[in-house]
């Protein structure tokens, strides 16, 4: 393939990246905005489809980036990747940094940019791990951690829904590292399984359709046997009985409170008094089958975009125009949010969000390629990398810092009609035969006409 066509094909492949960025965004919104509920109180369409997805998304995406600053299918070695891994640590502190600031805003909902930025810290050690080793990994995390998450519960301070902000860290550092790892509503720990996931996909060619379709049909397959085995353990093997037999020592309506928080996700965490609850599929509730179940969704949706974008690019744009500056957009979303402005008019509302941070995008864009907490985050991340490799007398290989930065194509095969193998050049003597061959076969054609 030409390398017109390999950065063609990378091309679309971040677009499909950054659109699932700005899709997730969009769902975070969605669920911070419009009604959970409707008249009847049943859940709204709204919560059914994005509840705990949108986020899901949004860290199997932290992952993907992850694997795309290192280096992509080829991430380096040696001194190079100690960079890289310096760049993102300070990545990770900044978001950090940003994360506790919002902590601040009063608003009716959780900021991840805490916990992303801690899984971006736990994640370093695994930048060099093969895709295989980051499935199995994955799938460990997927049913340890929520374990260790229902075990710690009860000996873990009650923050009592209080977002970690500067402030409550250095009250209180062991409670904010509690919540941030076990307790929270993004818990690191087995949201862990997400950035194992997204780092393995990051390292696949994703511009390859083989792969897509991959993609797809594993996150459908993944999407329909949890579903049936929560189904399975909940109702013939007898799991909601128990569960309802466990509410009634503290609810008089147990039935009914098993319900909400099956359909709504724990509130603020799931309750402690049986194992039964990691059977469910609650959202925001971190348990093994929510965790592959939503690994499953924002994989497929993953791969959908990523097909979308091999033949209509163009359906794309809106959403990877969000995409590309996600951090910058998301805090946006929040602080627009603690202004109240239309709060009593959801849908106007929802409808003002993505107006103002579209036409904001748009506009900036035009000028820069990154958003302004991107940029700083980025050129923050440079520079440390660059430094150390400074450092050491290695500046031949500095790594990319745009989150979005796509992983060096794989280097075209080279043409058969002129191999640039040592063992093809001919020896002096086999080049001199051939220019004589050549002679005689010119001399022939001239005695032949």
């Amino acid at each position: 393939m030409s390398g017109l066509g390999q950065a063609d094909l990378g091309k679309r492949r971040v677009t499909g990246i950054d659109a699932a960025r700005g899709a997730a965004l969009i769902a975070m919104m969605a669920i911070h905005i419009l009604p959970a509920w409707n008249e009847d109180f049943e859940p709204t369409l709204t919560w059914l489809l994005f509840a705990g997805k949108g986020a899901a998304l949004f860290a199997v995406l932290a992952g993907i980036s992850l694997a795309f600053m290192s280096g992509g299918m080829y991430p380096p070695r040696g001194r190079t990747m100690t960079a890289v891994r310096y760049g993102l640590a300070v990545r990770a502190g900044l978001i950090t940094i940003i994360g506790l600031f919002l902590g601040y805003l009063a608003i009716n909902a959780q900021v991840i940019l805490v916990y992303y930025g801690v899984m971006f810290l736990l994640a370093l050690p695994l930048l060099r791990l093969r895709v295989r080793t980051l499935l199995i990994l994955a799938a460990g995390i997927a049913a340890a951690a929520p374990v260790l998450m229902q075990a710690t519960r009860d000996s873990l301070p009650d923050m009592n829904g209080v977002e970690p902000n500067f402030s409550t860290l250095l009250e209180t550092p062991g409670a904010v590292i509690g919540q941030v790892l076990l307790s929270g509503t993004y818990p690191a720990l087995p949201w862990m399984a997400y950035v194992c996931v997204g780092l393995a996909v990051g390292r696949l060619d994703l511009a390859e359709r083989k792969v897509q379709i991959r993609l797809l049909v594993t996150g459908v397959g993944l999407v329909i046997a949890t579903a049936v085995l929560s189904a399975l353990l909940l109702g013939p093997f007898g799991g909601r009985q128990q569960l309802v037999d466990a509410t009634s020592v503290w609810s008089s309506t147990p039935e009914v409170t098993v319900e909400e928080i099956i359909v709504w996700g724990p509130d603020p965490v799931l309750p402690s008094d049986s194992w039964w609850w990691l059977a469910s599929l609650s959202p925001y509730s971190s348990t093994p089958l929510v965790l592959v179940n939503t690994i499953g969704t924002s994989v497929a949706f993953l791969a959908i975009l990523l097909l979308i974008g091999g033949a209509g690019a163009g359906l794309l744009r809106p959403f990877a125009l969000l995409g590309k500056m996600t951090l910058t957009l998301y805090s946006l979303h929040l602080i627009l949010l603690a202004a109240g402005l239309l709060a009593d008019r959801p849908p106007l509302e929802m409808i003002l969000q993505l107006i103002v941070i579209g036409i904001f995008a748009s506009v900036w864009q035009r000028y820069k390629t990154q958003g302004p907490l991107e940029k700083g985050v980025a050129e923050a991340s440079k520079w440390v990398r660059s430094k150390y490799l400074k450092s050491t007398g290695d500046m031949r290989n500095t790594p990319q810092s745009p989150a979005t930065a796509d992983p060096p194509p794989p280097p075209a095969p080279p043409d058969r009609g002129h191999s640039e193998r040592p063992s093809d050049t001919p020896s002096p003597r086999r080049q001199a035969a051939q220019a004589e061959g050549r002679h005689r076969g010119r001399h022939r054609s001239r005695q032949r006409s």
